[in-house]
């Protein structure tokens, strides 16, 4: 047996933080070394943090990285464990995104990332240059380049994220050139569906290539981009470890690299390619590092989990559902980017909203409390409740539309979490502002709209949560979801306003669908009242979005077929005959027809919105996902 043990360490690094995520980083090697880790693999840029985007054009940011992990290798030069970390290194003209390699107390080398994502959020290539096969770099007495490293307990190569997701990455020609572990540091952000998809990739990839793979993933928000962290540590398409997502901290797991060696013997079909490799290419250099590692003798042979054998998993099945385990991944991932963007900014004092009684500032309102408890992480229970509530504060305005459904509601939710809730009339606001809109109209001018009259309502309420988060230093959070966003169902200068954007990427039906989920699992009354009104935004008698729209399930499977899947309106309405056979094919073509009038004629309402948390491929945000031109016109969508 050849027992190596591997760590995968999620840490939460703040863009530009060098020092503290450094220290984060040294406490963690620190917490590693002392429990045997063989190989400690950190996420992707850990030091300077991701995504720093142009940030890294200024030399000294680039700079302040270097420095830092110098002090990493100098702080943890006694431990013997091996460490890897991302972060950005220039090289002459050139920047990299790479993996470093610390031991000894000394940077061994740079490992710079190959393929450069440019697309949905990432924008890798508008400043890094790629790693190439075969290069070779001095970057100021480091390698930075092509190797796979030679210690003690076996062959190790280093890559970075994107490169890990391409099946002729560079693992294959290292693998093929001998190295046994891959490191895989990565910064890859939750999205919808993505823990089962990294899940099934990282295993394809070390069965693939006959290798075992240890990755490690970022934890926490910056900006509206959200790390779940966890790890994985796969050998030979075998899961050893899987860690616990959304949490700062580390997994640890042995295996027997004998085993991968065995596997490769037995694998014919990988022989093949290994010899057809040689015929054709050149293997990658080792480079041979001669210092002893961390002390194996102490390591146990891997057995199975509690409750399995080698030959039968688990009896016991899953707890969750899969839908259920999504919508809370949805919850921990708004949380934690409500949490981090109000801890990391610093400027901000408690947290508020305009709390309307209705589904979506309701949600907003759960999301803010579970991060006002992240923000806590020393209490507990009652005392935990009560320290978040105290850092909220919801304001309900009335018009003369609003009723006592709504309101009785918000009270409710408010005293279930303990929030200060505040009832301010707007009414006589409302009739100021529609004299002096027909004071700006002039004598014998046109009255006021009805949807000017819905807009006013809207503003009042918005200007009045900035005024009071410009006095208070409070984070100002938006309550709109992405359905009604993406057909402009808003106003620019009203419920459109806020600092930060907490369900703008959330359609309307996944709302009402994490709202009961969040009834089941905390049973609070306040969710059931608001959920037993109508959904509407109360600024007009009896009023009704999906009346007003369509509904919700088919504005979302537009939104979905149109945004994601990239259809023409027509082709929309004949896919929506599928999705919904009991519907009238005409009425679905209106609706299609509809919605692609909407949302392209919405398009520079949501631009102007504040920035929003990413939660999937199809996010509303110029700047990160679907990237539209404000200023189109439709003559391409034909008939």
């Amino acid at each position: 047996m050849r027992l190596v043990k591997i760590g995968v360490a999620s840490v939460n690094a703040t863009i530009g933080a060098v020092r503290s995520n450094v220290d984060r980083c040294i406490r963690l090697a620190t917490a590693m070394a002392e429990d045997d880790v063989t190989l400690a693999v950190f996420p992707e840029q850990v030091v300077g943090g991701y995504a720093a985007e142009d940030l890294v054009q200024w030399q000294a940011f680039v700079e302040s990285q270097r420095r830092e992990l110098e002090r990493f290798a100098v702080e943890t030069a006694r431990l013997r464990t091996v460490f890897v970390l991302g972060l950005t290194v220039g090289v002459d003209g050139d920047l990299f995104n790479v993996g470093a390699l610390v031991h000894g107390g000394k940077i061994r080398a740079f490992v710079p990332k190959e393929k450069l994502p440019t697309y949905n959020v990432f924008y890798e290539a508008r400043v890094f240059s790629r790693g190439v096969p075969g290069l070779d770099l001095d970057a100021r007495g480091v390698f930075c380049g092509d190797r796979i490293f030679q210690f003690d307990f076996g062959l190790l190569a280093i890559e970075v994220c994107e490169d890990i997701w391409s099946p002729d990455g560079p693992m294959r020609r290292r693998c093929y050139s001998g190295a046994e572990i891959v490191c895989n540091l990565s910064a890859s952000p939750f999205r919808a569906g993505v823990v089962g998809t990294r899940r099934e990739m990282i295993a394809t990839r070390a069965a693939d290539n006959q290798c075992t793979i240890a990755y490690a993933n970022l934890v926490g928000a910056n900006d509206g981009l959200v790390f779940d962290g966890g790890g994985f540590v796969n050998q030979n398409g075998r899961p050893m470890l899987e860690a616990t997502r959304f949490r700062e901290g580390y997994a640890a797991t042995v295996v027997d690299l004998d085993r991968t060696i065995r596997s490769r013997r037995e694998a014919s079909t990988w022989r093949s390619d290994l010899e057809a490799f040689r015929r054709e290419q050149t293997p990658v250099p080792v480079t041979a590092l001669h210092e002893k590692t961390a002390d194996r003798s102490k390591l146990r042979y891997p057995a199975p989990p509690p409750g399995t054998s080698f030959f039968l998993p688990s009896a016991n099945l899953p707890v969750k559902t899969p839908r259920e385990e999504l919508l809370d991944d949805f919850y921990d991932a708004l949380a934690l980017g409500v949490a981090d963007y109000y801890r990391k900014i610093g400027a901000f004092r408690r947290i508020g909203l305009a709390l309307s009684g209705g589904r979506d500032s309701l949600l907003t309102l759960l999301v803010a409390h579970r991060a006002a408890e992240l923000l806590h992480p020393d209490l507990e229970g009652a005392a935990l409740r009560e320290a978040a509530g105290s850092m909220i504060s919801a304001f309900y305005m009335p018009s003369r539309y609003s009723s006592d459904a709504t309101q009785n509601a918000a009270a409710r939710i408010c005293a279930d979490l303990s929030v200060s809730f505040m009832i301010v009339p707007i009414e006589d606001a409302f009739v100021r502002e529609l004299d002096a809109t027909r004071t700006l109209l002039g004598p014998g001018g046109p009255e006021p709209t009805e949807l000017t009259k819905q807009n006013v309502q809207a503003r009042i309420r918005g200007q009045r949560m900035w005024n009071w988060s410009n006095t208070s230093g409070a984070l100002f959070l938006q309550t709109g979801n992405m359905s009604e966003k993406a057909l402009g169902y808003t106003t620019v200068g009203g419920d459109l306003e806020g600092a930060f954007s907490v369900i703008a990427n959330l359609p309307k039906t996944v709302v009402i669908a994490l709202l009961e989920r969040l009834e089941k699992r905390f049973g609070y009354p306040g969710i059931r009242a608001t959920l037993d009104t109508t959904a509407g935004p109360e600024l007009a008698a009896n009023q009704s979005g999906e009346a007003e729209l369509m509904p919700f399930e088919v504005l979302d499977a537009c939104l979905y077929l149109y945004g994601a899947e990239k259809l023409a309106p027509n082709e929309v309405a004949l896919a929506l005959t599928s999705v919904f056979p009991d519907r009238d094919p005409a009425q679905l073509a209106l609706w299609a027809e509809k919605f692609a009038r909407l949302f392209t004629q919405s398009i520079f309402k949501w631009v102007q919105s504040p920035l929003a948390i990413h939660l999937g491929s199809l996010d509303l945000d110029r700047e990160r996902a679907l990237q539209l031109p404000v200023v189109q016109r439709t003559e391409w969508k034909g008939g």
